[in-house]
Parts: C-alpha cells; sequence; structure tokens
C-alpha cells in the first residue's frame, strides 16, 4: 500500500507487498524489495538497494550524497541486506569512488540516529545503539554490538562479535570476539556472553580467551605474542580469524589493560 501523499520517482523499482507511509520520497534509481515498510517522512536518494522485509522508521534519510569534499557526484550506491532495522532520523550515506558503495548487511539493527557515513560496510547482524556516529570507509565485521553514542574514526575496522561500550570513541582497530571500554580505548576481556549467545562452545571460548592472554596479557610484544599463538595454540577457524585480522591492521589495534 502507497500513500496518495508520497513523491515516488517514476523509475524507482518498488517490490510486492511494500507498504509506504505519508510524505516519503523515493527518487529514481531506487530498487526496494518485497514486504517493506517506510514510515513516514523517509527520504530514500538516488543509488539505493534496499533488500527484502526491511523496516525504515520516520526521518530517516538513506543513500544522500556523500558528506566528502572529493565527491564528485560519480555514481555510487547504498545497499541495505535483508530484514535490516532502520530506526527514527538514521543516515546512510552512498559511497564514493574509493569503494563506489555503502553496505548494511542482513538482519541489522540501526537505533535512532545513528550515521553510517560514506564507503562503510556493516556486516550481517550487528547491533549499532542510538547516536552512534560512523565515519567513513569503516568497516564492522559480522554480529558486532557498538554501545550508544559511540564514535569511530574513519578507515578502522572492528572484528566480528565484538562488543564497544557506550560513549566510547574508537581510533583503533578492535579484534574480533572481544569487549573494548574505557577511555582511551582498551582490550577489556572476551566477550564470552555475545559468544555463548551466538552458539559458541565453551572450549571454542577458551581458546578464544587463551590467544588473547598470549596478545594482550602476557607482556609479549607483537611479534613475540604472534609467534607463540601459532606454536603453541592449536589451529582453528577462530585462532586464524584473529591472526589475520591483526597482521592485517592498518592502523594498529587497541592496547591491552596490563
Amino acid at each position: 500500500m502507497i500513500h496518495p501523499y508520497t513523491n515516488i520517482h517514476s523509475e524507482a523499482k518498488i517490490g510486492e507487498g511494500v507498504q509506504v507511509e505519508a510524505f516519503v520520497t523515493i527518487e529514481k534509481d531506487v530498487e526496494i524489495g518485497d514486504g517493506c515498510w517506510i514510515g513516514p517522512n523517509v527520504s530514500i536518494m538516488e543509488g539505493a538497494r534496499i533488500g527484502k522485509n526491511v523496516k525504515i522508521h520516520p526521518g530517516a534519510v538513506i543513500s544522500n550524497v556523500p558528506q566528502d569534499l572529493k565527491f564528485q557526484g560519480e555514481k555510487t550506491y547504498t545497499y541495505i541486506g535483508d530484514n535490516t532495522v532502520v530506526r527514527e532520523c538514521v543516515t546512510i550515506n552512498r559511497g564514493t569512488a574509493d569503494r563506489w558503495k555503502t553496505e548494511i548487511g542482513a538482519d541489522c539493527l540501526l537505533m535512532a540516529y545513528v550515521h553510517i557515513a560514506h564507503d562503510c560496510h556493516i556486516g550481517d547482524g550487528c547491533i549499532i545503539a542510538n547516536s552512534c556516529q560512523i565515519a567513513g570507509h569503516v568497516t564492522i565485521q559480522e554480529a558486532a554490538r557498538l554501545g550508544g553514542t559511540t564514535a569511530v574514526h574513519q578507515f578502522v575496522k572492528i572484528g566480528s562479535h565484538c562488543m564497544i561500550g557506550g560513549g566510547s570513541l574508537v581510533r583503533k582497530d578492535v579484534p574480533p570476539f572481544i569487549t573494548a571500554a574505557r577511555e582511551p580505548l582498551i582490550y577489556s576481556g572476551v566477550n564470552s556472553v555475545g559468544l555463548q549467545r551466538s552458539g559458541f562452545s565453551p572450549e571454542k571460548i577458551n581458546q578464544i580467551q587463551e590467544v588473547y592472554r598470549h596478545y594482550f596479557l602476557k607482556g609479549n610484544n607483537k611479534a613475540q605474542a604472534l609467534k607463540l599463538i601459532e606454536e603453541e595454540i592449536p589451529d582453528s577457524k577462530e585462532k586464524s580469524k584473529i591472526l589475520d585480522f591483526i597482521k592485517n591492521s592498518e592502523r594498529g589495534v587497541i592496547k591491552g589493560y596490563h
């Protein structure tokens, strides 16, 4: 059902069963999947590609031009995965010539007043709480959790299944499976509760804890810690994910609390 008080471009592609409320603007070159709900006063700009069963609440602005002075009007996109919920007044900017797109995964929750800048990649199942501000070129891997009013510096990477405490300033990369808090942001332990809820076995959680004991808590430098982890801890998908993240970090990872 489409409310009569809307402004929808004739070239926009609207799927089956989409409900569009009053005072919505949908520009050309927009695609909206089946079963979506677009709440009142939402603006969906050029380049938006919205999956199925997405719910966008009042006042959100999707795929507006980047707040980047280098942007020259190039054709870029914003992708939002199936079943994602975008709450009130969220802003998501489309990409620039760096990555050509901004991506939000499936089954995410972006709470009210979140800002996702250009060229960000947000993995599946992420929850980003109220008023978080995510700068350009940020990567947040799957199932991460960001507490309210967190600010993330451009080009930062946040690993999967992380929990970032509310009000944090994230200036460096945060490796997978951990909690991080305080100012400056530091490692605060393994995200055991979140991992349990996601179905990780006690054995997997213990191994992740042992990896981070070597890296953060035993007084080793980075090279020593990585060598010990590779030699002393049995191989697993989780170990490989942590090592790959740390080795490939361009900004450097956060520090431990010792």
